[in-house]
């Protein structure tokens, strides 16, 4: 772990791959997939995971209960999640990129809760897999293609996708549906998508989709958006086809492109 945090800082002293640049809270996707972290809930929601369900979780995909050190280097890089989780050896924490009152107490880094006596505390989970393939990411680029995992193929069951759009300081995003079929139920609460204007998903909901009309464009209030995809263990789609483009404010919007330039 030492050798890839020297490794890490050796390239963002080189190449400025990551960290504050060009007033982009920058990420390579490359570099997130390295840290090997990730953030997972139960299916019943947040915090409802006990100690030894969190280590099931994180099992059951391959991976283990991420510790400190791998939840640090994650944040280092830009992960960013306002939800307490546990962590190797009964810690919980959560990792702060951009410090808010409402999360981290305006703090940043990962935030310590420490060991937790009684490991029937209901938090949520952080894993670690480098070598699994998570849905989600933290996009940087002015314009991507978003695709539900296995798009135009049906998304698989269980599965909880986060992504992270971050642009220049006070350009807006343009979000717009290409293609969207998400199992329909009347409350949208077996599979959905949830769109928030925000930096996470506490806060600034726009929407929870499901059905397959198309849901309209939205334009957020700032320079962040998250998505959230959540799937149960019935019925699938085909999922979705998403496309944002960063406006500037002093320049015109004008017709979002097609170039699949695509993130799962």
């Amino acid at each position: 772990m030492l050798l890839s945090f020297f490794l890490l800082t050796l390239l963002w002293h080189e190449t400025g791959t990551w960290g504050l640049k060009n007033g982009i809270l920058h990420n390579s996707i490359w570099l997130e997939q390295a840290a090997g972290v990730y953030h997972r809930e139960s299916r019943k929601g947040k915090y409802q995971l006990t100690f030894k369900e969190a280590k099931v979780v994180c099992n059951f995909e391959g991976g283990t209960l991420a510790n400190n050190e791998q939840l640090a280097l994650a944040q280092r890089i830009g992960f960013h999640v306002c939800a307490a989780g546990w962590l190797a050896g009964g810690k919980v924490g959560y990792p702060i990129v951009k410090p808010g009152a409402n999360c981290g107490h305006g703090k940043t880094g990962v935030i310590d809760y420490g060991y937790r006596v009684n490991k029937t505390e209901l938090w949520d989970a952080y894993c670690y897999n480098p070598h699994a393939k998570q849905c989600g990411g933290v996009l940087t680029d002015p314009e991507r293609i978003i695709k539900s995992p296995n798009y135009p193929d049906e998304y698989e069951h269980q599965q909880i996708c986060y992504w992270h759009i971050r642009l220049k300081y006070k350009q807006h995003i343009h979000l717009r549906f290409l293609d969207f079929d998400v199992e329909d139920d009347p409350s949208c609460f077996s599979d959905y998508l949830e769109v928030y204007d925000s930096y996470d998903d506490l806060l600034g909901l726009v929407g929870r989709f499901c059905g397959n009309k198309l849901p309209s464009d939205i334009i957020s209030t700032g320079n962040v958006m998250t998505l959230k995809f959540l799937s149960d263990s019935s019925v699938t789609g085909k999922g979705f086809q998403i496309v944002y483009k960063a406006i500037n404010p002093t320049v015109p919007d004008s017709t979002i492109g097609t170039e699949d330039t695509t993130i799962q």
